[in-house]
């Protein structure tokens, strides 16, 4: 009764009404905090329950405040403008698909957002493609299918960063996991979208939208190949296995002396920018989009969020009402397979009925987290697991937070791109069959 009355009121209240999902939660964890007075609990006691779920999460408050800084940082050095610029250079009616993916892919793992990455090349991407005669909906699905790369692999994406606190292993060691079964996934997509491509080899590009885009980069940077350097840093130093926050600030610190040195930016806007987001007006709507982002107070709506999420997680966990719910299925895991599959059965079940990643995340973490540990398998099988069907299946949803703005921006319903977002439904099943043939198993 529990769990069904959330479930009911995050559905109900996302997509019948509307409501914000923060006012959702807090409702949901009243209603939690009602069920489990019931059961005897004091207030005392039920508020520490909620503390202890919340502080799993303090050790992500550092992440999630330093995203906001980095991508301020990244956008006034110029570094995400001139991703794009060089980029675009690349795009041909032959390799367009598979270019667009590496663009998208490239830009998300970057800036750690599928909203952003969507927003602002899937854009540019849907209007070359248009003008190349390319099915839109193969275009979409090639943009989700890139943005979501990155929204998963990214050490800046929240979505990665809540996975691995979630489940309770290192940021890096969770996305080196993650590595085993995403590569050989968007190896495949690059050869689908390389295939399908080829094509359309014969079509002509129009390329006026690209080279005004270009202009108006070049009118308002400095282009140079040195604003790739703070990307260079963070992934350098996080190969170099740095934690992730000096990793973070060491690129925030590259990328201030770029535009101090050749941007010719003030210090006090750029420290400005830090805090509310880079704000500038080059003239073109795109570049605007593009640019216009970031700073601390981007983040703490996804932050209060999570906060949200990991409190009901505390209540539901230390409580019991998840085990009590599930405990029936889960003695009767035996293997890793099963118990791989039933992670992400739980995972999609719950990104379908809550519309968002975030509270799936959390859930199903917190359910199957002491199943991974009995079974003596490593937490970042968890992480990985659980990251693969809810992160990669919410922008597949078409009543979706994500999903509808998704077919927003790109022009395209959720279910005309859906089947073309390879990555996204084909990353699970690489994980299922890798399993099956015992590859890429962590064990204590």
């Amino acid at each position: 009764m529990c769990f069904g009355g959330i479930l009911t009121m995050i559905v109900v209240g996302v997509i019948a009404y509307g409501i914000n999902i923060h006012i959702l939660l807090m409702i949901s964890i009243i209603w939690t905090c009602g069920h489990t007075y019931y059961l005897g609990y004091r207030f005392a006691e039920i508020k520490q329950l909620m503390s202890d779920g919340i502080s799993n999460a303090l050790g992500a408050a550092y992440v999630f405040i330093l995203i906001g800084v980095v991508i301020a940082a990244f956008m006034q050095s110029g570094t995400i403008a001139r991703i794009v610029y060089y980029s675009l250079k690349l795009i041909h009616p032959a390799v367009f698909l598979p270019a667009g993916l590496l663009l998208c892919s490239f830009m998300s793992v970057s800036v750690g957002t599928l909203m952003g990455t969507v927003a602002t090349a899937g854009v540019i991407l849907i209007g070359v493609g248009s003008a190349m005669g390319i099915p839109l909906p193969i275009v979409a699905g090639m943009i989700i299918a890139g943005a979501s790369f990155g929204d998963k692999m990214s050490p800046v994406s929240d979505t990665t960063n809540l996975a691995a606190i979630s489940a309770g292993t290192d940021l890096y060691t969770h996305i080196r996991s993650m590595l085993y079964t995403t590569i050989p996934t968007y190896i495949i997509c690059l050869i689908i979208f390389s295939l399908i491509g080829l094509q359309y080899s014969e079509h002509a590009l129009a390329s006026a939208d690209i080279i005004s885009f270009q202009q108006a980069i070049e009118s308002h940077y400095v282009v140079s190949l040195w604003g790739f350097l703070p990307v260079i840093v963070l992934f350098g130093l996080s190969i170099k296995k740095i934690p992730a926050e000096p990793a973070m600030m060491a690129s925030v610190a590259v990328a201030i002396i770029i535009a101090i040195v050749q941007q010719h930016h003030n210090i006090l806007d750029i420290l400005k920018s830090l805090q509310d987001g880079y704000r500038a007006d080059t003239g073109n709507d795109q570049l605007d989009l593009l640019i216009n982002r970031g700073g601390i107070q981007s983040m703490m709506k996804t932050f209060s969020l999570a906060l949200f999420a990991m409190a009901l997680g505390g209540l539901l966990d230390k409580v019991g009402y998840l085990t009590s719910m599930l405990q029936g299925i889960l003695k009767h895991l035996k293997s890793v397979l099963s118990l791989l599959f039933a992670t992400m059965v739980t995972g999609i079940i719950s990104s379908i009925a809550t519309g968002q990643s975030y509270i799936s995340i959390v859930l199903t973490s917190q359910l199957f987290k002491d199943k991974y540990d009995d079974m003596g398998l490593k937490r970042r099988m968890l992480s990985r697991t659980v990251e693969e069907s809810t992160t990669l299946i919410t922008p597949l949803m078409p009543w979706s937070l994500g999903g509808a703005y998704y077919s927003g921006v790109l022009g395209v319903s959720v279910i005309d791109y859906m089947p073309w977002a390879f990555l996204n439904y084909l990353n699970f099943l690489v994980a299922l069959t890798m399993t099956f043939f015992g590859l890429a198993i962590f064990r204590k």
